[in-house]
């Protein structure tokens, strides 16, 4: 992730636009002329026209940013259509963030079903997140879902040794609830136990999970934080 303060700066000065010869095409004459700009390493992974505003789409990783056709100045927020509302920004994003749900590696995560368990998440979280054990106390109160939740140890030494206690346990998903809704510790996990911290980091990391709780639906979508009841079930009926 780029440096958010120097980028906020650099939207404020006009951009020089450098030439560019008609067999580039707009969109490599734009990233020819921002991209030294964003600072040291920052690779814009896209250039892309927009059907509004004459704006051209940067997408950097999961950021979306908008230059004009010029390159001259970069726009840093949301586009909204003034009729419909509708935050076209936002929607970019949650496409350019959807994962494949088959890909994950389900057998490096505890499984919690609940009733029919035909409602299907995937949920990042650290054993230390405050916000996570609020989103459990959550699904501890819903019904008919099918939960994997992800050790996902970013806060501290501590969220590691934690996690494998709590994974090496006779009953993980216990073991886990034990400590998010009572602060109950389980057990020191055996020596020879080894719990899959590095593969789920890894995992985290590539997927560019920065805060837990961060949840993810059979549809690919991610919601990042501790969602309510309420937003859940309004996503939930919107999955096709």
């Amino acid at each position: 992730m780029f440096n958010m303060t120097r980028l906020a700066a650099v939207a404020l000065l006009s951009f020089a636009a450098g030439a560019a010869s008609a067999q580039t095409g707009p969109e490599q004459a734009i990233r020819k002329a921002i991209e030294p700009r964003l600072g040291d390493g920052v690779k814009v992974d896209s250039v892309t026209k927009t059907p509004y505003g004459g704006l051209y789409e940067l997408r950097i990783g999961s950021d979306i940013f908008y230059t004009d056709a010029k390159g001259d100045y970069l726009f840093i927020g949301r586009v909204v259509d003034t009729k419909t509302m509708q935050d076209h920004t936002k929607a970019r994003v949650d496409e350019i963030s959807k994962i494949k749900f088959s890909d994950l590696p389900l057998d490096s995560a505890m499984k919690m079903v609940k009733g029919n368990g035909k409602r299907v998440i995937a949920v990042f979280e650290d054993p230390n997140c405050g916000y996570c054990k609020r989103f459990r106390q959550t699904l501890n109160e819903m019904d008919n879902v099918t939960v994997y939740t992800f050790m996902y140890n970013i806060l501290s030494e501590d969220s590691v040794t934690k996690s494998r206690n709590i994974w090496c346990a006779s009953d993980r998903v216990k073991a886990w609830d034990d400590w998010m809704l009572n602060g109950k510790n389980a057990p020191a996990a055996p020596a020879n136990c080894t719990a899959p911290h590095e593969k789920v980091f890894a995992l985290g990391q590539k997927l560019r999970i920065t805060g837990t709780p961060t949840v993810f639906f059979s549809d690919g979508t991610r919601i990042p934080g501790a969602v309510d009841a309420k937003a859940l079930e309004s996503k939930f009926a919107s999955i096709k």
